[in-house]
């Protein structure tokens, strides 16, 4: 039996079938999930993952920002 790691829902999938790195979704919560291994059934949500690499995004733009500030001032 596969469950989402986000809501515990069972997800209907063949076990025999999964191999790692298979993208999977949840019926119940919409969450994509991807298989990290195979014996025992470990899943990760993918969700996750992308949320890092935004915040990550957000820290750079925020970075950017403040240096084209520290010209600016410097320029009056």
């Amino acid at each position: 039996m596969v469950t989402c790691p986000m809501c515990d829902a069972v997800i209907d999938v063949d076990e025999e079938d999964l191999d790692e790195g298979d993208p999977l979704s949840c019926d119940e919560c919409g969450a994509s999930i991807r298989v990290v291994g195979v014996d025992p059934i470990e899943l990760e949500s993918d969700d996750e993952d992308d949320e890092d690499d935004e915040d990550f995004d957000d820290f750079d733009d925020e970075d950017e920002d403040e240096e084209e500030e520290e010209e600016e001032e410097e320029d009056w």
